[in-house]
């Protein structure tokens, strides 16, 4: 980033901020009266015409006031932010709402993308926790027709995974049954190695039923976003610069696509929990999120298992009021894990 001067980061600061609150481009003869900047509308014009040439501004046509640019929102929301929280009465009833749902995790996922929509006035997105470091916890094996087996693998903090085994020759139900009760008293709380390794000393039926074990637990470490809780679509759409436009139908589009999401949060959401990322006109890499910034971050307990939460709005979003809504509604969410996790 260019280094700009106290002045001129000043003048950005107050062009995002109004411009956040109505979206049309400022003036500096806005800025010099309600602000009593102690410098002419000249000067303070002089300063915008600088900061357009450094990129943290732009002007829509000739004569018109200015609006911050992609790097200019990029300034301000690291450098003139600042640390900002919600007001203590939003913290107590967004608290006394957690509390007051039942333990259920599902429900928890409910009501933190219904807090995010309202108190942050975008969409939300909330993603079912996952195994950080997956572990089994129950198996069961349940015989179909013929050959084919169906296993479903509880992993620790209840999530079901769902795999067809297809074993060399028919097998009963009883025999099934037996099968499991050993596997689940062998490889109860083990990884997908342990699993792996516990294979070797079963016999052959139980080494096949391992294997497969041993796969899905893998692959369940990796991001999934098989289950999203979304609100507050209608906040995004019905902000101005959206009126006329199919951008931001484009961007809630692509985020209801599991793989799409899947990928996005994979490389832009950072491994620790609690640590708020703001992404800003797709970086440059995410051209469907364009004309957007989303606001996310991850909950859950490290080292058991983890979701995205987050927030998505016009690039003219509120960043102080998103930052500190989606920071607090993550410190619930893991707080409450947290309880689970160590019973």
């Amino acid at each position: 980033m260019d280094p700009l001067t106290e002045r001129q980061q000043t003048i950005l600061g107050l062009v995002v901020r109004e411009y956040i609150e109505s979206a049309d481009a400022v003036s500096s003869k806005t800025l010099v009266e309600k602000y009593q900047l102690g410098v002419s509308s000249a000067t303070v014009r002089n300063e915008m015409s600088e900061l357009t040439d450094k990129g943290y501004l732009r002007q829509p046509y000739t004569s018109a006031g200015r609006e911050p640019t992609e790097a200019g929102y990029r300034y301000f929301v690291q450098k003139l932010l600042g640390e900002t929280e919600l007001p203590l009465a939003e913290q107590r009833t967004i608290s006394h709402q957690f509390y007051q749902a039942r333990q259920d995790i599902d429900q928890w996922m409910r009501l933190a993308a219904s807090v995010l929509a309202q108190h942050a006035r975008g969409a939300s997105l909330v993603t079912a926790p996952h195994q950080t470091q997956a572990r089994f916890k129950h198996i069961e094996l349940i015989s179909t027709r013929g050959r084919q087996v169906l296993l479903v693998l509880v992993l620790t903090g209840g999530e079901v995974r769902q795999q067809m085994l297809t074993l060399a020759e028919p097998v009963t139900q009883e025999v099934l049954t037996e099968s499991a009760n050993r596997i689940n008293a062998a490889c109860k709380g083990l990884d997908s190695d342990g699993i792996a390794a516990q294979a070797a000393y079963m016999p052959t039926l139980e080494q096949e039923v391992c294997r497969l074990m041993a796969d899905v637990t893998k692959k369940a470490e990796a991001f999934s976003a098989t289950e999203v809780f979304r609100d507050g679509v209608t906040n995004v759409l019905a902000e101005p610069e959206f009126a006329a436009s199919d951008s931001a139908r484009q961007a809630l589009r692509v985020l209801e696509e599991r793989t799409y999401l899947e990928e996005f949060l994979a490389k832009v959401l950072a491994p620790n929990v609690g640590g708020v990322q703001v992404v800003i006109g797709g970086e440059n890499s995410w051209q469907e999120l364009k004309d957007c910034s989303m606001v996310l971050a991850r909950y859950g307990v490290a080292g058991h298992a983890t979701g995205a939460m987050g927030v998505l709005g016009p690039q003219r979003m509120a960043y102080g009021r998103v930052i500190s809504t989606v920071r607090f509604v993550t410190g619930m969410m893991s707080d409450l894990m947290y309880e689970i996790y160590t019973e």
